[in-house]
């Protein structure tokens, strides 16, 4: 999910009662709720493509999840203890508990992968025990409805803190709806995905596909073989057994990321010539190009490529 999403989570288990734990809670649960998204410094170092073979992978398994709340942990504490040593801690602060913090962290930290797993991108969520990919197909990767649910709770919640009302209930009661809401999408997903009818490429892989805003409708992708159908209308390609991937991918660090990502890759030949990676759940022509590698015109040697 968006980290909008992620830090609203972390900010309404604050508010459900969970700040009045220790001093800096806040700042545990919503960093915490966003930290395993470190791994996007990636972008730092990897060209093109290649940070989707390393995204949503080793920040997000098991050894991370324990040890990045210990990292915050301790630098939330640290940060306590300068402002004190200085005269510059707030009054009002509670007294800080680096066991509350740890805990806070990583339950802010945990609610990450719960939430990514969510959407068709996928999560790798044994990582480095295993690569392989885990989807939920339950929710869109940016969800206005959570937004308006989130985002109104938390402000309501803050209000009422500030006039001395109940503010833990709107808090308590938007994690609820929205637990609510997740269950109802898993629902419309199960039975989309298993009430799709025929496609003309095949049911190899089934896959419904929430799109932004309309939470109850799915875009359905089946297919196999690189030759896939959303809703009815077939993606242009060419079946992958009719290419050289394999030594495409031993060629092109890209594409080696992308192919270990993908989920239902297929080969688009353009009116240009060349020959283009794509994945049916984001196609290109609705993404401008986005998780698209381009391959060597020799990948596939029987299709036609010449302008």
């Amino acid at each position: 999910m968006d980290n909008l999403t992620h830090s609203l989570v972390g900010a309404l288990l604050g508010q459900t009662g969970l700040k009045k734990k220790t001093g800096l809670a806040m700042p545990a649960l919503i960093i915490g709720a966003n930290l395993p998204d470190v791994d996007a410094a990636c972008f730092f170092w990897l060209e093109g493509e290649e940070h989707l073979g390393f995204r949503r992978g080793i920040t997000h398994g098991p050894p991370a999840i324990v040890f990045l709340p210990l990292v915050l942990a301790a630098l939330l504490w640290g940060w306590d203890r300068w402002q004190a040593s200085r005269g510059k801690r707030p009054e009002s602060r509670r007294p800080v508990s680096f066991k509350w913090l740890y805990i806070l962290s990583f339950v802010g930290c945990l609610s990450h992968p719960a939430l990514d797993w969510l959407n068709v991108y996928g999560i790798r969520l044994l990582e480095p025990f295993s690569s392989q990919w885990f989807y939920g197909d339950t929710l869109f990767i940016i969800d206005i409805w959570l937004w308006l649910l989130f985002g109104f709770a938390t402000w309501l919640s803050l209000r009422r803190e500030k006039r001395g009302g109940d503010w833990q209930r709107p808090a308590t009661m938007a994690l609820a709806l929205g637990l609510a809401y997740i269950g109802m999408n898993a629902g419309i997903s199960s039975h989309a995905a298993h009430n799709h009818g025929e496609a003309p490429t095949g049911t190899d892989t089934v896959i419904a596909s929430p799109p932004p805003v309309q939470f109850w409708k799915r875009d359905v992708i089946a297919g196999g073989n690189g030759l896939y159908a959303i809703n009815g209308p077939t993606l242009p390609g060419v079946p992958l057994d009719r290419c050289d991937l394999a030594s495409a991918r031993e060629a092109s660090d890209e594409i080696e990321a992308f192919l270990s990502w993908s989920r239902t890759p297929y080969v688009e030949p353009r009116e240009d010539g060349t020959l283009w990676l794509g994945d049916a759940r984001f196609p290109s022509s609705e993404t401008g190009g986005r998780f698209t590698v381009q391959l060597p015109t020799s990948t596939c040697p029987d299709v036609r490529t010449e302008p």
